[in-house]
C-alpha cells in the first residue's frame, strides 16, 4: 500500500513558480511508477507528469515548464512549476501505480495512494 502526503501549494501570480513535494511510503523506486496529477473546478483529473527512474514524461500543456523529480533517500517527489498560468490552478496529487510498459500519468485510475492535494491557485 503507497502512502503520500503533498505539500507546497499555495497563490501565485502568473509567471511565477511554485515546487510542490509528496513524501511517499510503501514503494520501491525500481517497480512503482510516480506521477503527479491536478483537479480543477467541474474538471475530470488530469495526469500532469511522471516518472519511473530516470525517465520522465510530460503533458503537453505543462512540458518546458514543469521539472518532476525524485529524491529515494528522503522518499519524496518534487514537481517543480515555473511560468504558471491560471489555467494551472487546481487541486495537484500524487499517486504511484506498479511499473508497466510505460510509465505515463494515466490513466488515474491505475494509480493508487492518493493524497489530500494541495492546492494551487495562479492568478492573472
Amino acid at each position: 500500500q503507497v502512502d503520500v502526503v503533498e505539500s507546497g501549494g499555495g497563490s501565485v501570480q502568473a509567471g511565477g513558480s511554485l515546487r510542490l513535494s509528496c513524501t511517499a511510503s510503501g514503494y520501491t523506486e525500481s517497480t512503482y511508477c510516480m506521477g503527479w496529477f491536478r483537479q480543477a473546478p467541474g474538471k475530470e483529473r488530469e495526469g500532469v507528469a511522471s516518472i519511473y527512474i530516470g525517465s520522465a514524461y510530460y503533458a503537453d500543456s505543462v512540458n518546458g515548464r514543469f521539472t518532476i523529480s525524485r529524491d529515494n533517500a528522503k522518499g519524496t517527489l518534487y514537481l517543480q512549476m515555473n511560468r504558471l498560468k491560471p489555467e494551472d490552478t487546481g487541486v495537484y496529487y500524487c499517486a504511484a501505480k506498479p511499473m508497466g510498459d510505460r510509465c505515463v500519468p494515466g490513466p488515474a485510475d491505475e494509480f493508487n495512494g492518493w493524497g489530500q492535494g494541495t492546492q494551487v491557485t495562479v492568478s492573472s
